[in-house]
Protein backbone atom coordinates (compact mmCIF):
# COMPACT_ATOMS: atom_id res chain seq x y z
CA UNK A 1 0.00 0.00 0.00
CA UNK A 2 1.14 3.36 -0.89
CA UNK A 3 3.16 5.26 2.18
CA UNK A 4 2.44 2.52 4.41
CA UNK A 5 5.48 3.09 5.95
CA UNK A 6 5.53 6.62 6.40
CA UNK A 7 5.29 6.18 10.20
CA UNK A 8 8.63 4.47 9.72
CA UNK A 9 10.37 6.89 7.41
CA UNK A 10 13.63 7.98 8.84
CA UNK A 11 13.60 11.58 9.77
CA UNK A 12 13.17 14.37 11.97
CA UNK A 13 10.10 12.61 14.03
CA UNK A 14 11.95 9.08 14.20
CA UNK A 15 13.17 7.71 17.12
CA UNK A 16 16.14 6.76 15.41
CA UNK A 17 16.96 9.47 13.82
CA UNK A 18 19.31 11.07 16.19
CA UNK A 19 21.69 8.22 16.14
CA UNK A 20 21.24 7.52 12.29
CA UNK A 21 22.48 11.30 11.47
CA UNK A 22 25.62 10.91 13.68
CA UNK A 23 28.84 10.85 12.45
CA UNK A 24 32.01 9.92 14.06
CA UNK A 25 33.92 13.55 13.25
CA UNK A 26 32.40 16.53 12.63
CA UNK A 27 31.93 17.18 8.73
CA UNK A 28 33.17 20.24 7.16
CA UNK A 29 30.34 22.81 6.38
CA UNK A 30 29.67 25.25 3.83
CA UNK A 31 27.95 28.27 4.13
CA UNK A 32 25.79 27.92 1.05
CA UNK A 33 24.95 24.36 1.59
CA UNK A 34 21.19 23.53 0.66
CA UNK A 35 21.63 19.54 0.95
CA UNK A 36 20.49 17.27 3.90
CA UNK A 37 22.81 15.04 6.03
CA UNK A 38 21.80 12.04 3.56
CA UNK A 39 22.40 14.22 0.53
CA UNK A 40 25.78 14.90 1.26
CA UNK A 41 26.77 11.31 1.57
CA UNK A 42 25.37 10.40 -1.20
CA UNK A 43 27.54 12.96 -3.29
CA UNK A 44 30.21 12.29 -1.01
CA UNK A 45 30.18 8.52 -2.00
CA UNK A 46 29.72 9.53 -5.82
CA UNK A 47 32.96 11.57 -5.64
CA UNK A 48 34.94 9.34 -4.13
CA UNK A 49 37.62 7.28 -6.07
CA UNK A 50 36.04 3.77 -4.95
CA UNK A 51 32.94 4.14 -6.16
CA UNK A 52 34.83 5.41 -10.15
CA UNK A 53 36.99 2.14 -9.94
CA UNK A 54 33.67 0.55 -10.18
CA UNK A 55 32.99 0.95 -13.79
CA UNK A 56 35.70 -1.41 -14.43
CA UNK A 57 34.82 -4.11 -11.94
CA UNK A 58 33.18 -7.36 -12.13
CA UNK A 59 29.47 -8.09 -11.72
CA UNK A 60 29.62 -11.77 -12.54
CA UNK A 61 31.70 -11.32 -15.91
CA UNK A 62 34.89 -11.03 -15.61
CA UNK A 63 36.56 -8.08 -17.50
CA UNK A 64 34.04 -7.95 -19.94
CA UNK A 65 35.20 -6.14 -23.15
CA UNK A 66 31.64 -5.94 -24.04
CA UNK A 67 30.32 -2.49 -23.01
CA UNK A 68 26.54 -3.77 -22.77
CA UNK A 69 27.96 -6.20 -20.02
CA UNK A 70 27.39 -5.04 -16.09
CA UNK A 71 29.69 -4.48 -14.58
CA UNK A 72 29.57 -3.58 -10.81
CA UNK A 73 28.77 0.48 -11.37
CA UNK A 74 25.72 -0.44 -13.34
CA UNK A 75 24.98 -3.11 -11.03
CA UNK A 76 25.20 -0.14 -7.94
CA UNK A 77 23.26 1.66 -10.18
CA UNK A 78 20.12 -0.76 -10.89
CA UNK A 79 19.92 -1.14 -7.09
CA UNK A 80 19.78 2.33 -6.49
CA UNK A 81 16.85 2.60 -9.01
CA UNK A 82 14.85 -0.11 -7.48
CA UNK A 83 15.55 1.18 -3.88
CA UNK A 84 14.52 4.44 -4.48
CA UNK A 85 11.28 3.21 -6.70
CA UNK A 86 10.31 1.05 -3.30
CA UNK A 87 11.20 3.74 -0.94
CA UNK A 88 9.51 6.44 -2.40
CA UNK A 89 5.94 4.21 -3.00
CA UNK A 90 6.23 3.11 1.07
CA UNK A 91 6.89 6.35 2.38
CA UNK A 92 10.27 6.15 3.29
CA UNK A 93 13.94 8.30 3.37
CA UNK A 94 14.23 7.85 -0.45
CA UNK A 95 17.83 10.03 0.17
CA UNK A 96 19.13 7.49 2.74
CA UNK A 97 18.33 5.08 1.05
CA UNK A 98 19.57 6.25 -2.09
CA UNK A 99 23.14 6.87 -0.29
CA UNK A 100 23.36 3.29 1.00
CA UNK A 101 22.65 1.75 -2.51
CA UNK A 102 25.15 4.46 -4.13
CA UNK A 103 27.88 2.84 -1.43
CA UNK A 104 27.13 -0.68 -0.93
CA UNK A 105 30.00 -2.24 -3.25
CA UNK A 106 32.55 0.16 -3.04
CA UNK A 107 34.64 -2.41 -0.99
CA UNK A 108 34.35 -5.19 -3.42
CA UNK A 109 37.16 -6.95 -4.61
CA UNK A 110 38.39 -7.55 -8.23
CA UNK A 111 36.75 -10.28 -10.02
CA UNK A 112 33.89 -9.87 -8.53
CA UNK A 113 32.63 -12.62 -5.91
CA UNK A 114 35.16 -14.91 -6.83
CA UNK A 115 37.83 -12.31 -6.48
CA UNK A 116 36.41 -11.92 -2.28
CA UNK A 117 36.94 -15.88 -2.16
CA UNK A 118 40.53 -15.47 -2.76
CA UNK A 119 40.99 -12.65 -0.89
CA UNK A 120 39.49 -14.40 2.00
CA UNK A 121 41.35 -17.23 1.41
CA UNK A 122 44.61 -15.46 1.42
CA UNK A 123 43.65 -14.27 4.80
CA UNK A 124 42.49 -17.69 5.89
CA UNK A 125 45.79 -18.84 5.98
CA UNK A 126 47.37 -16.53 8.24
CA UNK A 127 47.63 -17.38 11.94
CA UNK A 128 48.29 -15.85 14.98
CA UNK A 129 45.62 -14.21 17.22
CA UNK A 130 45.74 -10.91 15.63
CA UNK A 131 46.01 -12.14 12.47
CA UNK A 132 42.85 -11.09 10.03
CA UNK A 133 40.51 -13.62 9.80
CA UNK A 134 37.57 -12.92 7.07
CA UNK A 135 37.29 -10.76 3.96
CA UNK A 136 33.73 -10.07 2.98
CA UNK A 137 33.21 -7.08 0.80
CA UNK A 138 30.47 -5.75 3.12
CA UNK A 139 32.40 -5.22 5.81
CA UNK A 140 35.29 -4.30 3.61
CA UNK A 141 32.61 -1.31 2.01
CA UNK A 142 32.33 0.27 5.56
CA UNK A 143 36.42 0.12 6.27
CA UNK A 144 36.58 1.74 2.95
CA UNK A 145 33.88 4.52 4.04
CA UNK A 146 35.79 4.98 7.40
CA UNK A 147 39.29 4.99 6.85
CA UNK A 148 40.25 4.74 3.27
CA UNK A 149 38.14 7.42 0.81
CA UNK A 150 39.19 11.13 1.34
CA UNK A 151 37.79 14.04 -0.43
CA UNK A 152 38.82 17.52 -0.14
CA UNK A 153 37.72 20.09 2.22
CA UNK A 154 37.53 23.56 1.45
CA UNK A 155 40.85 24.09 2.31
CA UNK A 156 42.40 21.95 -0.34
CA UNK A 157 42.95 19.36 2.66
CA UNK A 158 42.11 15.26 2.26
CA UNK A 159 39.26 14.30 4.65
CA UNK A 160 38.08 10.75 5.80
CA UNK A 161 34.16 10.39 4.33
CA UNK A 162 32.57 11.28 7.50
CA UNK A 163 29.37 9.61 6.71
CA UNK A 164 26.83 9.10 8.71
CA UNK A 165 25.82 6.15 11.45
CA UNK A 166 22.67 5.56 9.33
CA UNK A 167 24.75 5.23 5.75
CA UNK A 168 27.50 3.40 7.09
CA UNK A 169 25.20 0.84 8.43
CA UNK A 170 23.50 -0.01 5.30
CA UNK A 171 27.26 -0.53 4.18
CA UNK A 172 27.88 -3.38 6.13
CA UNK A 173 24.57 -4.87 6.60
CA UNK A 174 23.40 -5.03 2.88
CA UNK A 175 23.95 -8.55 2.11
CA UNK A 176 21.27 -9.68 -0.55
CA UNK A 177 22.47 -13.73 -0.71
CA UNK A 178 20.72 -14.38 2.53
CA UNK A 179 16.90 -15.59 1.50
CA UNK A 180 14.75 -14.28 3.96
CA UNK A 181 10.97 -13.04 4.44
CA UNK A 182 9.50 -10.19 6.80
CA UNK A 183 12.79 -8.66 6.68
CA UNK A 184 12.63 -6.04 9.59
CA UNK A 185 15.16 -3.77 10.68
CA UNK A 186 17.07 -3.90 14.38
CA UNK A 187 16.08 -1.62 17.02
CA UNK A 188 19.22 -0.46 18.65
CA UNK A 189 22.64 1.31 17.32
CA UNK A 190 25.69 -1.10 17.78
CA UNK A 191 29.33 -1.37 17.13
CA UNK A 192 29.14 -1.63 13.65
CA UNK A 193 32.61 -3.33 13.37
CA UNK A 194 31.22 -6.04 15.85
CA UNK A 195 29.25 -7.22 13.02
CA UNK A 196 31.31 -10.45 12.05
CA UNK A 197 29.48 -12.17 9.31
CA UNK A 198 27.75 -10.93 6.67
CA UNK A 199 23.90 -11.19 6.39
CA UNK A 200 22.96 -12.29 9.69
CA UNK A 201 22.31 -8.68 11.53
CA UNK A 202 19.80 -6.60 10.60
CA UNK A 203 20.04 -2.88 9.03
CA UNK A 204 19.41 -0.32 11.70
CA UNK A 205 16.70 1.16 9.54
CA UNK A 206 14.16 0.58 6.90
CA UNK A 207 15.34 2.39 4.43
CA UNK A 208 18.49 0.03 5.01
CA UNK A 209 16.24 -3.03 4.79
CA UNK A 210 15.17 -1.86 1.46
CA UNK A 211 18.30 -1.61 -0.46
CA UNK A 212 19.11 -5.23 1.53
CA UNK A 213 16.47 -6.45 -0.48
CA UNK A 214 17.04 -4.56 -3.83
CA UNK A 215 20.18 -5.91 -4.05
CA UNK A 216 18.51 -9.28 -4.87
CA UNK A 217 16.00 -7.97 -6.94
CA UNK A 218 18.79 -5.62 -9.03
CA UNK A 219 21.04 -8.73 -10.11
CA UNK A 220 18.69 -11.87 -10.52
CA UNK A 221 17.18 -10.72 -13.73
CA UNK A 222 20.02 -8.71 -15.21
CA UNK A 223 22.77 -11.70 -14.86
CA UNK A 224 20.34 -14.29 -16.97
CA UNK A 225 20.64 -11.30 -19.46
CA UNK A 226 24.31 -11.05 -20.11
CA UNK A 227 24.32 -14.87 -19.56
CA UNK A 228 22.28 -14.86 -22.99
CA UNK A 229 24.32 -12.27 -24.36
CA UNK A 230 27.80 -14.54 -24.12
CA UNK A 231 25.79 -17.62 -25.09
CA UNK A 232 26.36 -19.30 -21.62
CA UNK A 233 22.42 -20.68 -21.85
CA UNK A 234 21.43 -23.27 -23.96
CA UNK A 235 17.93 -24.24 -25.00
CA UNK A 236 17.59 -26.92 -21.89
CA UNK A 237 18.37 -23.88 -19.80
CA UNK A 238 15.51 -21.65 -21.37
CA UNK A 239 12.74 -24.60 -21.18
CA UNK A 240 13.98 -24.98 -17.24
CA UNK A 241 13.29 -21.10 -17.13
CA UNK A 242 10.03 -21.83 -18.32
CA UNK A 243 9.14 -23.76 -16.38
CA UNK A 244 10.12 -22.54 -13.03
CA UNK A 245 7.69 -19.67 -14.13
CA UNK A 246 4.68 -21.69 -14.93
CA UNK A 247 5.77 -23.41 -11.60
CA UNK A 248 5.76 -20.58 -9.16
CA UNK A 249 4.06 -18.54 -11.54
CA UNK A 250 1.45 -20.12 -13.74
CA UNK A 251 1.76 -18.85 -17.46
CA UNK A 252 -1.24 -17.01 -17.22
CA UNK A 253 -0.60 -14.75 -14.60
CA UNK A 254 1.31 -10.95 -13.81
CA UNK A 255 4.87 -11.40 -13.79
CA UNK A 256 5.01 -14.66 -16.39
CA UNK A 257 5.39 -12.40 -19.61
CA UNK A 258 9.07 -11.72 -17.97
CA UNK A 259 9.64 -15.00 -20.19
CA UNK A 260 9.38 -13.58 -24.08
CA UNK A 261 9.49 -15.72 -27.23
CA UNK A 262 10.38 -18.85 -24.57
CA UNK A 263 13.64 -17.55 -24.13
CA UNK A 264 15.24 -14.50 -22.30
CA UNK A 265 14.30 -12.94 -19.17
CA UNK A 266 13.22 -8.98 -19.17
CA UNK A 267 14.80 -8.20 -17.31
CA UNK A 268 12.68 -4.39 -16.82
CA UNK A 269 9.20 -6.39 -16.83
CA UNK A 270 10.81 -9.30 -14.19
CA UNK A 271 12.15 -6.18 -11.80
CA UNK A 272 8.76 -4.39 -11.89
CA UNK A 273 6.67 -7.03 -11.11
CA UNK A 274 9.14 -7.67 -8.35
CA UNK A 275 9.00 -4.36 -7.00
CA UNK A 276 5.09 -3.98 -6.99
CA UNK A 277 4.69 -7.35 -5.75
CA UNK A 278 6.87 -6.33 -2.91
CA UNK A 279 5.05 -3.32 -2.15
CA UNK A 280 1.32 -4.83 -2.42
CA UNK A 281 2.70 -7.14 0.29
CA UNK A 282 4.67 -5.13 2.78
CA UNK A 283 3.70 -4.00 6.38
CA UNK A 284 5.54 -2.67 9.05
CA UNK A 285 3.78 -5.51 11.34
CA UNK A 286 4.94 -8.29 8.77
CA UNK A 287 8.15 -6.58 7.23
CA UNK A 288 9.27 -6.19 3.89
CA UNK A 289 7.77 -9.39 1.97
CA UNK A 290 7.14 -11.00 -1.09
CA UNK A 291 3.30 -13.22 -1.83
CA UNK A 292 4.32 -17.37 -1.57
CA UNK A 293 4.35 -17.43 -4.87
CA UNK A 294 6.76 -14.85 -5.73
CA UNK A 295 9.09 -15.96 -3.09
CA UNK A 296 9.23 -19.34 -4.41
CA UNK A 297 10.03 -18.22 -7.61
CA UNK A 298 13.30 -15.69 -6.00
CA UNK A 299 14.62 -18.30 -4.63
CA UNK A 300 14.14 -20.99 -7.92
CA UNK A 301 15.23 -17.76 -10.01
CA UNK A 302 18.41 -17.85 -8.13
CA UNK A 303 18.88 -21.52 -7.73
CA UNK A 304 18.72 -21.31 -11.99
CA UNK A 305 21.58 -18.91 -11.52
CA UNK A 306 23.85 -21.00 -9.22
CA UNK A 307 23.57 -23.72 -11.49
CA UNK A 308 23.77 -22.35 -15.26
CA UNK A 309 25.93 -19.45 -14.88
CA UNK A 310 27.66 -18.98 -11.60
CA UNK A 311 28.74 -22.00 -11.90
CA UNK A 312 29.16 -22.71 -15.41
CA UNK A 313 32.72 -23.82 -16.55
CA UNK A 314 33.68 -21.01 -19.02
CA UNK A 315 32.75 -18.72 -15.64
CA UNK A 316 35.44 -21.55 -13.77
CA UNK A 317 37.76 -21.93 -16.61
CA UNK A 318 38.75 -17.43 -15.65
CA UNK A 319 38.02 -17.85 -12.26
CA UNK A 320 41.48 -19.84 -12.50
CA UNK A 321 42.47 -16.85 -14.07
CA UNK A 322 41.66 -14.19 -11.51
CA UNK A 323 42.85 -16.64 -8.54
CA UNK A 324 46.40 -16.72 -10.12
CA UNK A 325 46.51 -12.96 -10.54
CA UNK A 326 45.44 -12.31 -6.79
CA UNK A 327 48.02 -14.77 -5.64
CA UNK A 328 50.46 -13.52 -7.88
CA UNK A 329 50.23 -10.16 -6.78
CA UNK A 330 50.06 -11.00 -2.98
CA UNK A 331 52.99 -12.85 -2.60
CA UNK A 332 54.86 -10.53 -4.59
CA UNK A 333 53.91 -7.71 -2.16
CA UNK A 334 54.33 -10.26 0.93
CA UNK A 335 57.99 -10.45 -0.04
CA UNK A 336 58.21 -6.37 0.17
CA UNK A 337 58.17 -6.30 3.77
CA UNK A 338 61.72 -5.72 4.76
CA UNK A 339 62.17 -2.93 2.33
CA UNK A 340 58.87 -1.27 3.52
CA UNK A 341 60.30 -1.12 7.17
CA UNK A 342 63.67 0.45 5.59
CA UNK A 343 61.27 3.45 3.41
CA UNK A 344 63.16 1.28 0.23
CA UNK A 345 59.90 -0.01 -1.73
CA UNK A 346 61.67 0.82 -5.03
CA UNK A 347 64.55 -1.15 -4.72
CA UNK A 348 62.32 -4.54 -4.48
CA UNK A 349 59.53 -3.23 -7.21
CA UNK A 350 61.31 -0.74 -9.57
CA UNK A 351 61.17 -3.13 -11.98
CA UNK A 352 57.33 -3.20 -11.78
CA UNK A 353 56.85 0.69 -12.34
CA UNK A 354 52.63 0.37 -12.39
CA UNK A 355 52.76 -1.48 -8.96
CA UNK A 356 55.60 0.24 -6.85
CA UNK A 357 53.94 3.63 -7.53
CA UNK A 358 50.52 2.95 -6.78
CA UNK A 359 51.55 0.68 -3.89
CA UNK A 360 54.33 3.01 -2.44
CA UNK A 361 52.18 5.76 -2.75
CA UNK A 362 49.24 3.58 -0.98
CA UNK A 363 52.03 3.26 2.33
CA UNK A 364 52.62 6.90 2.10
CA UNK A 365 48.95 7.56 2.74
CA UNK A 366 47.69 4.81 4.99
CA UNK A 367 50.98 3.34 6.89
CA UNK A 368 53.81 4.38 8.74
CA UNK A 369 56.08 4.16 5.78
CA UNK A 370 58.75 7.03 5.30
CA UNK A 371 60.30 6.74 1.86
CA UNK A 372 64.23 6.38 2.30
CA UNK A 373 65.16 9.26 0.67
CA UNK A 374 62.23 11.68 -0.16
CA UNK A 375 64.02 14.43 -1.98
CA UNK A 376 64.75 11.98 -5.08
CA UNK A 377 61.82 10.08 -4.56
CA UNK A 378 60.58 9.91 -8.30
CA UNK A 379 56.72 8.37 -7.75
CA UNK A 380 55.13 10.05 -5.17
CA UNK A 381 53.76 13.66 -5.01
CA UNK A 382 55.29 14.76 -1.58
CA UNK A 383 53.46 17.72 -1.54
CA UNK A 384 50.04 16.08 -1.84
CA UNK A 385 50.74 13.74 0.83
CA UNK A 386 51.14 16.84 2.97
CA UNK A 387 47.27 17.86 2.24
CA UNK A 388 45.86 14.48 3.53
CA UNK A 389 44.14 14.55 7.12
CA UNK A 390 44.16 10.61 7.44
CA UNK A 391 44.99 8.73 10.39
CA UNK A 392 47.15 5.65 10.36
CA UNK A 393 45.67 3.02 9.23
CA UNK A 394 48.25 0.20 8.44
CA UNK A 395 52.01 -0.90 10.50
CA UNK A 396 54.61 -1.95 8.14
CA UNK A 397 56.82 -3.59 10.65
CA UNK A 398 53.99 -5.55 11.99
CA UNK A 399 53.14 -8.85 9.71
CA UNK A 400 49.34 -9.40 10.52
CA UNK A 401 49.34 -5.64 9.99
CA UNK A 402 50.96 -5.37 6.70
CA UNK A 403 49.25 -8.40 5.58
CA UNK A 404 46.11 -6.46 5.91
CA UNK A 405 47.15 -3.76 4.18
CA UNK A 406 48.09 -5.77 1.49
CA UNK A 407 44.81 -7.08 0.81
CA UNK A 408 43.13 -3.89 1.24
CA UNK A 409 45.17 -2.51 -1.61
CA UNK A 410 44.41 -5.62 -3.92
CA UNK A 411 41.04 -4.97 -2.84
CA UNK A 412 40.70 -1.66 -4.49
CA UNK A 413 42.03 -2.47 -7.95
CA UNK A 414 39.95 -3.06 -10.83
CA UNK A 415 39.71 -5.95 -12.74
CA UNK A 416 41.90 -4.02 -15.54
CA UNK A 417 44.70 -2.51 -13.22
CA UNK A 418 44.88 -6.18 -11.76
CA UNK A 419 45.54 -7.80 -15.09
CA UNK A 420 47.88 -5.10 -15.99
CA UNK A 421 50.16 -5.00 -12.84
CA UNK A 422 49.77 -8.83 -13.08
CA UNK A 423 51.09 -8.90 -16.39
CA UNK A 424 54.14 -6.73 -15.24
CA UNK A 425 55.34 -9.35 -12.87
CA UNK A 426 55.21 -11.99 -15.16
CA UNK A 427 56.36 -10.26 -18.18
CA UNK A 428 60.52 -10.66 -18.77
Amino acid sequence: MKNAFINQCCNENSPKWKDAIHRETPIYSRNNDIRSEFERDYTRILHCEAYRRLKHKTQVFFAPHNDHICTRMEHVSHVASVASTIAKYLGLNDQLTSAIALGHDIGHAPFGHHGENCLNKLLEQKEGANAPKKFWHERNSLFFADYIETLQDPNGIQQPLNLTYGVRDGLICHCGEIDQQGVKPREEAIDLYSIKRPGLTQPFTWEGCIVKIADKIAYLGRDIEDARAYHILDMSSYRQLREIVGSTLGFEKKGAHALRSGKAVNTTVLINDLIIDLCEQSTPEKGLSFSDEYFRFILELKKFNFANIYNHWRLGEFAIYAENIINTLFRTLQKTQVYAKNGRIPQVLKIYPKLCSTFEDWLIRYSNYHPFSVEKHSFVDKKAILRYNIPQVFDVTDNDSFTKCIIEYISGMTDQFAIQVYEEIITF
